[in-house]
């Protein structure tokens, strides 16, 4: 993993004899012993001061944390989540907190700001929103420190979280961990705010919605954590939203492919950046509730060896999502001519409009001219249309029709690829609502498509009842603040 490494060993200044590096990369550790590559705990003499530090440091577990905003809402979140964080550290652990602004803190930052001007600089507003992050870090690490456990708080400059200049919506290009781990040797508690970084002009960046998460399991694939615990209102990944569908059933075991396409398509536990980070390093991941005890969602590469194990044969659907987050937009009258849909996606790209579902028909009506419809997020049609309404003669379609509220329902599992009748079911029990279906989309393992969304979430019940996906009691939602 480029520019994310963890380095150790050593007093600081000392001039040591002995320089221990780890590195991270593709997911995989590697130790490095003045210069020397060495596997942990393997290769040095057992009988070394140094080999006996290392398989010493190889059983301790190192786990990274990350409380969201409904964890941390009010003072007893904050105490309930110290009480957690303690409980970890005791277990003799090596802790490492990633946390949200309390609540509303971003929302409320964000209508103060509006309050100032409509228009308010990137750069300042991402100094503004970061200190919803840092209220909560701060006051959480007091809370633990107040319960005999030693906490110390850093900001993601301090600690050593890089970004590109993008405000707003950084990416993470490294993280620099020295600190932290210098914390963790010295037996202390790191709390990290999530969601800011720092760029190349030591200007403050964040990282968009969801950043929390992803600051979170990067922390994890840098220090090489055993795991990354996400602690969110409701107990682990459902086979839908709880909120909406009361009857949605916990998981135990989830793979990361499954929960990309669940994130992507109105899944509100986990976010897609964060989800696309734990895959591509490995991170596993385990999303828990704050509020409960209960065992929660591990999120691994493939379930498929577990279930063998326990002789059971891998569902088709594993969940249902529904999203009323996307808008359509029409491209209607373009000649039906090879190369035009790539110029109007083209056009698309150029104000970073990001496609979902897209279909082009024939125009029923006129000869040699056809339509193109697909889905972008709601925040961005307006752009999108402004842009290719720019390029209406270079394009040559004849007008935009625009829908900016729709329902995308989606049923999404790895057993789809080896089950037959998915897709009949699924229809069937739509048609069962009277359900117009838009637009239809699939891929190995995900079947969406756009229907009104006054519909939505009766049919997301429908189909999660006719999947046999529904659990014996309601789910429990223990939150909820934090929009």
């Amino acid at each position: 993993m480029a520019g994310i490494s963890r380095r150790g060993g050593g007093q600081a200044g000392t001039g040591a004899r002995n320089a221990v590096r780890i590195a991270i990369s593709n997911g995989l550790v590697g130790l490095f012993l003045n210069g020397r590559e060495f596997l942990p705990g393997v290769g040095l003499p057992r009988d070394s001061a140094l080999g006996t530090a290392i398989r010493k440091w190889a059983r301790v577990a190192l786990i990274v944390q990350k409380f969201g905003g409904s964890s941390v809402a009010d003072a007893a979140g904050l105490k309930r989540v110290a009480d957690r964080i303690v409980q970890s550290a005791r277990r003799g652990n090596k802790v490492v907190v990633v946390v949200s602004a309390m609540g509303d803190t971003t929302d409320d930052l964000l209508d103060l700001a509006a309050s100032v001007t409509d228009t308010p600089p990137a750069r300042e507003l991402d100094i503004l929103l970061t200190a919803g992050e840092r209220i909560s870090m701060a006051l959480l690490s007091m809370a633990v420190n107040q319960k005999g456990v030693r906490a110390r708080s850093f900001t993601g400059q301090q600690a050593g979280l890089h970004t590109d200049a993008a405000y707003g919506t950084a990416s993470i290009v490294g993280i620099v961990p020295e600190r932290i781990l210098r914390t963790l040797q010295d037996g202390y508690v790191a709390i990290i705010a999530g969601f800011q970084g720092v760029n190349e002009r030591e200007d403050v960046t964040t990282l968009g919605r969801g950043g929390s998460d992803t600051t979170a399991v990067a922390f994890a694939a840098a220090l090489g954590a055993d795991s990354c615990e996400i602690y969110t209102d409701v107990d682990g990944v459902f086979t839908a939203d709880p909120r909406s569908v009361p009857a949605a059933a916990p998981l135990s075991l989830i793979t990361y492919e499954e929960t990309l396409e669940m994130a992507a398509h109105g899944a509100k536990v986990l976010h897609l950046r964060a989800v696309e980070f734990a895959r591509k390093y490995q991170v596993p991941l385990h999303v828990r509730s704050s509020f409960s005890n209960k065992e929660g969602t591990w999120i691994v590469e493939d379930t498929s060896k577990k279930l063998i194990e326990k002789g059971i044969e891998e569902p088709a659907v594993t969940g249902v999502a529904a999203d009323t987050s996307q808008g359509k937009i029409s491209v209607v009258g373009v000649p039906d001519q090879p190369g035009v849909a790539a110029r109007v996606f083209a056009v698309v790209a150029e104000v970073d409009g990001n496609i979902d579902m897209i279909v082009q028909n024939t125009s029923l009506t006129q000869k040699g001219l056809s339509n193109i419809s697909f889905t972008v997020p709601r925040e961005d049609v307006s752009n999108v249309v402004e842009a290719l309404e720019a390029k209406k003669d270079e394009l040559g379609f004849h007008n935009i029709a625009v829908e900016r509220q729709i329902g995308i329902l989606s049923i999404i599992g790895a057993g789809m690829r080896s089950h037959s009748g998915v897709s009949a079911k699924f229809f069937q029990a739509l048609g069962s609502l009277d359900v117009n279906v838009d637009m239809i989309t699939t891929s190995e393992i995900r079947i969406s498509v756009v229907v009104d969304p006054n519909q939505l979430a009766e049919a997301a019940r429908r189909i999660h009842t006719a999947f046999g996906l529904d659990a014996s009691e309601a789910a429990i939602v223990y939150g909820g603040t934090g929009r």
